[in-house]
């Protein structure tokens, strides 16, 4: 079945520069990136990111990991892949959400550490399902900086729109 997923690397991937290793790992699922770019992360994009996950303890911590404050790297980067699988094969080559027990050939085994604290600094987010991936794909990106038509979209006139322009 031909699927979307989101991939984050997270402020802890980037400020160990390991961005190269691991869109070499992820080029090993043979997807296709039909989506790319560097997010600020804002409290607003965390909160939504993460809202499953509002009642636990550790919420507040995890919002100021993922919008770079822990690791003054205040920003990710989002990607889109899609292809046959995408979802499995992300999925196996990220490992474990726990670094401790993933595979310690998978990205997060090689990369990913827990904090004194019990944070989980694992590098990298992967959507766990079809309807996790669309809602974050969603939220992540919109219709127009992908390159496939991955969800219906429709065309709307938006008058008084602010946007920032080149000088």
């Amino acid at each position: 079945m031909t699927q979307a997923v989101l991939i984050l690397i997270k402020p802890d991937g980037l400020k160990k520069s390991l961005t190269g290793n691991i869109l070499t790992r992820l080029s090993e699922t043979k997807l296709e990136i039909v989506a790319a770019k560097m997010v600020r992360v804002s409290d607003a994009l965390a909160s939504e990111h993460y809202c499953h996950l509002k009642e636990k303890p550790f919420f507040p911590e995890l919002i100021e990991y993922l919008k770079g404050e822990l690791h003054d790297r205040k920003k990710v980067m989002a990607l889109v892949y899609w292809g046959k699988d995408a979802i499995k094969k992300c999925r196996e080559m990220a490992g474990a959400t726990n670094p401790e027990e993933a595979d310690p050939t998978s990205i997060r085994g090689s990369y990913g550490r827990i904090t004194t604290k019990g944070l989980y600094e694992n590098v990298i987010h992967v959507s766990s399902d079809d309807t996790e991936a669309k809602r974050e794909i969603q939220l992540w990106f919109c219709p127009d900086e992908i390159i496939v038509d991955l969800y219906p979209v429709k065309n709307e006139v938006v008058k008084e729109l602010k946007a920032k322009r080149w000088a």
